[in-house]
């Protein structure tokens, strides 16, 4: 088991070596997925396993699970079996708890969508608070990822991949949000 606090993963100095910063980056998914989801409900999120048994990937994805009482994050891949907890993340840049009382429903609408276009979705760089929830929340199924959010955030979300596909300059980037762009219209026609 692996335990940790994130606080250690924070403001890493520049000549930090990449293995640290490979920690940090999967521990700070793992917090914005468990804090974009209600606590006390263990889930199984669209984040994919990390580890690489036999220098493959490894097929599980993440099941997280949040405590507010103590304030802790519990993961545990659903094939490896790799786990750990994770303290310090609270008032973080990462928590994505929702603040004061705006908070709406989220199940407005269930939206299937592939691996490839979740994990497009969390590379995006700029996105609102409700947003940034919409996709960390997402959870795996047997025909896919569901987003689960209501109208606006998914249409916030399709123009935040537009913009970020029109500024794009790397082919490859730009064919994977123009890709994700297309996956999120055609479940919003289908709405």
């Amino acid at each position: 088991m692996f335990v940790s606090d994130l606080r250690h993963f924070l403001d890493l100095p520049a000549d930090t070596p990449a293995p640290a910063r490979r920690m940090a980056e999967h521990l700070t998914l793992i917090v914005r997925a468990a804090t974009a989801g209600d606590a006390g409900l263990p889930w199984v999120s669209a984040l994919t396993c990390s580890r690489r048994p036999g220098h493959r990937p490894c097929p599980g994805n993440l099941a997280v699970s949040r405590s507010d009482i103590p304030l802790s994050i519990a993961w545990q891949c659903t094939s490896c079996g790799d786990e750990g907890v994770i303290s310090g993340w609270e008032r973080s840049p990462f928590d994505l708890r929702p603040h004061g009382s705006g908070h709406r429903p989220v199940e407005a609408i269930r939206a299937v969508i592939p691996s490839e276009v979740a994990a497009t979705l969390r590379s995006l760089m700029l996105l609102d608070a409700a947003t940034e929830r919409l996709v960390f929340r997402a959870h795996l199924c047997d025909d896919g990822i569901v987003l689960s959010g209501d109208h606006d955030d998914l249409e916030e979300l399709i123009g935040s991949v537009a913009a970020e596909a029109n500024h794009e300059e790397d082919r490859r980037r730009q064919k994977q949000f123009d890709a994700a762009f297309d996956a999120l219209n055609d479940v919003l026609k289908q709405l």
